[in-house]
Formats: structure tokens, C-alpha cells, sequence
């Protein structure tokens, strides 16, 4: 029997979202969302595309969450997308009472499933699916760092004209412009990234990396990035649906770890069938750990406008 993952919201995201599921024969998609008809015939247009794209799991569309039943997974995308001048927390409160509805029908329809939330403000929405559904905290988790990372890697690369696939990085923190990234834990095919690069141009790109987001939203003028978030969720996607206990950047809930707990911040963990297996405690200097710190109190802070 195929696995099945349900993706909620066929917008811009959910939709690559779908697509790179589909693509990697990794399990049936089911696209859900409220506006009657698209996530049904974005749903029929993809299973029109495998003959060529050389895919066969079943993609599907609906209005209807009863149709998430059986999902190993969940990956939630649903939410008002940014707009220019708009900050992730900017959308807290819209999208809070988009992810209560959404962590509802999740726990109703789909109790067992591992729910991987990609909507904004991202560890703050993936803090409060938490909270709604009650699920144990290593079965939700977000997709945070290892977009961040995948962006500092392309940056590197375009500075550098090498394949970003030689780039290793580390970025922590928060999905927002209180991110981490670790330039000690940087390497170009275990080079230290300091032997191509000079300390102020590295912060001028992790600079870049921070506002990579917004760039794009300044950019598309109407909506945000998708392409590379999708490709970001779906590594993870793979990483539990097939158990590939990947080191990864990401949102997950600390009980004590980096001196924080009950938050939802962007740290190295190990992924796989377990959801969150582990959360890898690096050695952080002072100076890191600070920022680090920072950063999740920025976040606590903010779960208070939330309730919590």
C-alpha cells in the first residue's frame, strides 16, 4: 500500500509541494484547500503530467479534510503569504486562527499523522499546531533552517561560481531576521569557507541570507518565494517517509537544549521514521549562543500575543 501525504493549501507552496512529492515517487498526494476547485484541478493537471515526468502515485484535489485520513503525513502550507513591507509576525495573528482551524481537522481526520508546517510565521505557527493538536512535539516540527541553509549555500556558490552542492552550512534561530548563520560550521567540500572568502564579504552574504525571503517578496511585488521552500519541505518530507535520518536545520521544540525550552526554534536535528529522533546540542561559543538565545526570546516573547 502507497504512503500518502496530505498537503493542506494548493497554493503557490502547496502546490510544488505536491509537484516534488509526486516527482520523487515517495507517496499519493492529496491537496486540500477551501476555495472550491483548485486544489482539484491543480490536482488533475499533475496527474496529467506523469506520463512525461515518469510518476505514477495517485495526486488528488479536495475541499473536504475527511480526505487526509491514513496521511502518514501532514504538510501544512496554508496562510496569507507575505506581501512587500510585511514582516513573517506581521501575519501572526491572520494565520493563527488559519493554523487552529488546520490543527483541528489534523487531529480529527488524521491523529496519527506527522505534521510539518511551512506556513508564517513559521516557529511561531508550528508552536501553535503544536498546542492545537496536542500531538507529541516530536511529531510536529517546521521547515525553517534548512531553507535558510539551502539559500546560504546558493548565495555562496553564485560568490564563489562552485556547485552549491560542495557548500555545507549550518544556519539556527529563527525562520526570520533573527537567524543564525554559522560560518565556523561553513565548508566548501570540507574547506573552511573563510579560505575563499574574506570576514566582511561572509557577513554582507549571511546578511543576504537573513533578508532572502523579503528579497523575493520584493521582487515578485504579489506573493512570496515557493520554489525553494517546496524543495526544502519535501527533503524533509523524504527524510521521515523513508527514514533517512538526515541532520537537519529546523524548527523543532527544545526542552532545555541551547539553555531554552518550550519554544519552537531552528536547530541541527536528526530526522527520520521517529519524526524528531534528536535535537543535537552543538558547542556553541559565547557570541553564537547569544545570538542564538536571541533569537528564542524574541520568539517567546511573541508566543505571548498568542496566548501562551
Amino acid at each position: 500500500m502507497a504512503k500518502k501525504v496530505a498537503v493542506i493549501g494548493a497554493g503557490n507552496v502547496g502546490a510544488s509541494c505536491a509537484t516534488y512529492l509526486a516527482e520523487r515517487n515517495i507517496a499519493d498526494v492529496v491537496m486540500v484547500d477551501i476555495v472550491e476547485g483548485v486544489p482539484q484541478g491543480k490536482g488533475l493537471d499533475l496527474s496529467q503530467a506523469a506520463p512525461v515526468r515518469g510518476y505514477d502515485g495517485i495526486v488528488e484535489g479536495t475541499n473536504d479534510y475527511a480526505d487526509i485520513g491514513g496521511s502518514e503525513m501532514v504538510i501544512v502550507t496554508a496562510g496569507l503569504p507575505r506581501k512587500p513591507g510585511m514582516t513573517r509576525e506581521d501575519l501572526l495573528k491572520t494565520n493563527a486562527s488559519i493554523i487552529e482551524d488546520v490543527g483541528n481537522n489534523i487531529k480529527k481526520f488524521a491523529p496519527d499523522a506527522f505534521v510539518l508546517v511551512v506556513s508564517n510565521p513559521l516557529d511561531l505557527m508550528t508552536y501553535h499546531m503544536y498546542k492545537v493538536t496536542g500531538f507529541a512535539q516530536h511529531k510536529v516540527f517546521g521547515q525553517a533552517g534548512v531553507l535558510d541553509s539551502i539559500r546560504f549555500r546558493t548565495f555562496l556558490g553564485m560568490e564563489l561560481n562552485v556547485s552549491p552542492n560542495d557548500i555545507q552550512t549550518l544556519v539556527l534561530g529563527g525562520h526570520g531576521d533573527t537567524m543564525l548563520p554559522l560560518l565556523r560550521f561553513t565548508t566548501v567540500n570540507g574547506i573552511p569557507i573563510q579560505h575563499f572568502v574574506k570576514p566582511e564579504r561572509l557577513d554582507e552574504i549571511a546578511k543576504r541570507t537573513r533578508g532572502g525571503g523579503g528579497e523575493i517578496v520584493k521582487l515578485l511585488k504579489t506573493g512570496s518565494a515557493y520554489y525553494a521552500p517546496a524543495a526544502a519541505t519535501v527533503q524533509m518530507a523524504e527524510a521521515v517517509l523513508l527514514g533517512r535520518r538526515r541532520v537537519i536545520p529546523m524548527s523543532a521544540h527544545l526542552t532545555g537544549q541551547y539553555g531554552m525550552s518550550d519554544l519552537y526554534i531552528g536547530v541541527p536535528c536528526i530526522l527520520g521514521a521517529g519524526g524528531v529522533e534528536e535535537i543535537i546540542e552543538l558547542d556553541l561559543t559565547a557570541e553564537e549562543l547569544d545570538a542564538l538565545q536571541t533569537s528564542g526570546k524574541f520568539y517567546k516573547e511573541s508566543l505571548q500575543v498568542l496566548g501562551y
